[in-house]
């Protein structure tokens, strides 16, 4: 079993910054593939960084890649990724959602059924 807990979401101005938190806990095995994932008003959940914590593989989408970057800290019982978010765009206004998969990432880094586990999400919203 797997508790995630993200937070760090807010309002914020086109081309601001803001950084994701989310602290997975629980079976090392079972999250060591950890995913963002943004829902936007209209349009399916999809995957945008995934990081890979055992071997510290990242994965971006397009559209976040030169604007997102990832980083985490390992401790005993849990592991912390963040979500670094520079130059914001109003489309970039979404929920996001940080997840956990078993095993490695791989080719599954952005397949949302692959990934067991799920938080409750944080609301970002980039005002233009």
């Amino acid at each position: 079993q797997v508790h995630l807990a993200e937070s760090g979401g807010g309002s914020v101005q086109a081309g601001g910054s803001l950084r994701l938190s989310c602290v997975a806990s629980g079976d090392a095995y079972s999250r060591n593939c950890l995913g963002w994932f943004r829902r936007t008003p209209g349009k399916e959940r999809a995957g945008i960084a995934a990081v890979d914590t055992g071997t510290g593989s990242t994965w971006y989408t397009d559209s976040v890649k030169d604007r997102f970057a990832l980083s985490h800290d390992n401790a005993e019982d849990a592991v912390t990724v963040y979500l670094r978010m520079n130059s914001l765009k109003a489309e970039d206004t979404a929920m996001y959602y940080c997840a956990a998969r078993r095993g490695p990432c791989d080719i599954w880094h952005f397949s949302e059924q692959s990934y067991a586990y799920w938080g409750q999400g944080t609301q970002v919203t980039v005002s233009s």
